[in-house]
């Protein structure tokens, strides 16, 4: 579909948000709570963090008003697309016993919401697509993921304000959104370039009040988003690490980066691409009725490796050269490449700050 962008001025900016519930979507977008930019069901624009900033480096984030008309000018918050569609806690069954002794399971996908997400990033679109390929383009696709996938409505957000931790231009994945949603913004103080990529977003752009932007308009906001590119300070030596990743294996740097890792589980709750889950029984008080649970796990649990009384990962050192060599490493051979989108959300969220990027060039210097 072609690409052509309109400009939608900043006080014509809720007839967005309208339009999307005139077709049927409830507005999910980003809101402050608690100190962090969260997506959380929008009423209005009034909820957006306008002239907001957010402040990040390695184990801290803060935000920042300011007198800023503009509504994403930050980076990103502790969420992704994930909850979303790979939801924390599912239930997959419920097992009930008859009274002849009978065992009768029962289970339903559920009733997927149609939902507009507004602000979605480039490097979280990518983290989409490969979620895609795991739960949907498979021989058995999961229908939990698949309902709510299915119902979403996508408007992507071009970065012009990166994090101090932010590297998707090092990976490939950014700052401009170039698949994957249905709308796409371009921030300007005065407004919006705006741009279709499916026939839904189409229809959606056709309702708006929009008109062609100017070649000034045009020219800023991609020289906005070429900026962000050149501002990150943060890489990965390469986008395929596999090889020299599995070759070293007994690098010294794995026992360095286990005395500062807490097994704490952060880097992976926030990762927009990690989809590790455990599966748990609730059983009911007369042992009439189980329901069986899907819910997130992490590679950094003990749990997560045990098998018939043996821990395979006992310490943190090979948690953490598993959770590396397969997010960086294995994933090419999974899914064409690398695991990493370069969100920098690992970073900021570590509690003592251990950089991807820094294990990284470290080993493989």
């Amino acid at each position: 579909m072609a690409e052509q962008r309109s400009f939608l001025p900043r006080s014509e900016f809720p007839r967005l948000l309208s339009e999307l519930a005139t077709v049927g979507y409830r507005c999910i977008g980003p809101r402050v709570r608690d100190g962090a930019i969260v997506y959380e069901p929008i009423k209005g624009v009034e909820d957006f963090p306008r002239g907001i900033h957010d402040r990040q480096a390695p184990g801290e984030y803060r935000l920042e008003q300011t007198a800023e008309p503009r509504f994403f000018a930050w980076a990103n918050g502790p969420q992704a697309l994930r909850p979303l569609t790979f939801a924390g806690r599912d239930k997959l069954w419920t097992a009930e016993r008859g009274t002849d002794g009978s065992v009768e399971f029962t289970g339903e996908p559920p009733q997927a919401e149609p939902l507009a997400v507004i602000g979605v990033r480039a490097c979280d679109l990518a983290a989409l697509y490969v979620h895609d390929q795991h739960f949907m383009q498979t021989g058995h696709p999961d229908p939990w993921y698949t309902a709510r996938r299915q119902n979403l409505f996508l408007v992507a957000v071009n970065c012009t304000h990166p994090s101090l931790n932010c590297f998707c231009a090092s990976t490939g994945d950014g700052p401009r959104a170039t698949y994957g949603y249905d709308l796409a913004l371009s921030e300007l103080d005065e407004g919006f370039l705006i741009e279709a990529r499916s026939a839904k977003g189409e229809r959606v752009l056709a309702g708006l009040p929009v008109r062609e932007a100017s070649a000034q308009q045009t020219e800023t906001a991609d020289r906005d988003i070429e900026s962000a590119a050149q501002r990150q300070v943060k890489s990965v030596p390469s986008r395929n690490l596999r090889d020299v990743l599995f070759a070293r294996l007994d690098h010294p740097r794995w026992n360095e980066v286990a005395q500062r890792c807490l097994s704490c589980t952060n880097c992976t709750l926030v990762c927009p691409t990690c989809f590790c889950h455990d599966e748990t029984e609730v059983p009911s008080l007369d042992g009439r009725r189980s329901e069986h649970y899907r819910e997130w796990g992490s590679c950094f649990t003990q749990s997560h490796s045990y098998i018939h009384g043996i821990t395979i990962r006992a310490d943190t050192r090979t948690r953490y050269r598993q959770w590396l060599t397969h997010k960086v490493g294995s994933w090419h051979d999974q899914f064409g490449r690398s695991g990493c989108v370069g969100c920098g959300r690992c970073i900021t969220w570590c509690p003592v700050g251990i950089d991807i990027t820094e294990e990284l060039a470290a080993i493989c210097r």
